[in-house]
């Protein structure tokens, strides 16, 4: 893309029962020719992130919000110096995020949506558990005030932390406040966690729409925000910074994988 013609990326996701996950994925395929990115389709909804030009995009948000299931679906959208995708992939699968546990319903009920500018309150609040439901990779480049790094390495082992904590929460009369990076890992976990008998307040959006509708969200954030994608990290305002995979990557017992993976998927 050029200045005249400028790139942009945009991220969405919605958890809807679907019954034509296949033919959706054709639909996909047919509006995103003019696209780079992925989209993920399965029975429970739809997850996505894609680059193009503005126009590209605005047809693709218009088409998807012409059908009625995702007509209030939000897309995140910032400006883009690199390139975040090589190619487009749109796949049917199991679940749109993998979280390892089995029936999680989180079409049917999912945690306390918070607005931003609520979630600031929420966060400095002394009877509050802030926890980053993302990878400590992730933790560590970035984060809000008073956040709980889980430790984990995979999203799939996030259950397991909340099964070791939650009692002690509990016990002590915490609220829980979780975010990730758009949203879609809390909604799922917090659907499992309601299961539990555990309500979870969740910042609606993730960092992404916390940095776009807060002009000051670096009062809250401390670092940067890593995307899966080829930019890699992102400042308070949505900018591209400097940082390195290997910055990202140092240091984690599975850091020469990831590595690897990155450039393999940066060339395919």
């Amino acid at each position: 893309m050029t200045s005249d013609n400028p790139l942009f990326h945009i991220a969405f996701y919605q958890f809807v029962r679907l019954d034509d996950a296949d033919a959706l994925v054709l639909r996909l395929r047919a509006l995103t020719t003019d696209l780079l990115g992925s989209i993920l389709v399965a029975d429970e909804g739809i997850n996505g992130v894609l680059s193009g030009s503005a126009g590209a995009l605005d047809a693709f948000e218009q088409a998807l919000h012409a059908d009625p299931r995702f007509a209030a679906m939000p897309f995140k959208r910032s400006a883009c110096v690199t390139n975040p995708f090589g190619r487009i992939k749109i796949h049917k699968k199991s679940e749109i995020v993998f979280m390892g546990v089995p029936d999680v319903d989180a079409v049917r009920k999912t945690g306390i949506a918070v607005s931003p500018q609520e979630w600031r309150e929420l966060i400095a609040a002394d009877d509050v558990v802030v926890i980053d439901n993302r990878n400590s990779f992730e933790y560590r480049l970035g984060k809000f005030n008073n956040a709980i790094d889980p430790e984990v390495a995979n999203f799939r082992d996030f259950p397991k932390f909340i099964e070791a904590n939650a009692p002690a929460w509990q016990a002590a009369d915490k609220r829980v406040a979780m975010y990730c990076t758009g949203g879609i890992r809390c909604e799922k976990t917090s659907a499992w966690m309601h299961d539990m008998g555990i309500e979870v307040y969740q910042l609606d959006g993730g960092i992404l729409n916390y940095f776009q509708t807060m002009p000051d969200a670096d009062k809250d954030w401390q670092g940067e925000c890593f995307v899966f994608d080829n930019r890699i990290a992102l400042d308070t305002h949505l900018q591209e910074t400097a940082t390195t995979l290997e910055q990202v990557y140092e240091g984690e017992p599975d850091g020469a994988w990831r590595l690897a993976r990155a450039r393999r998927l940066d060339q395919s």
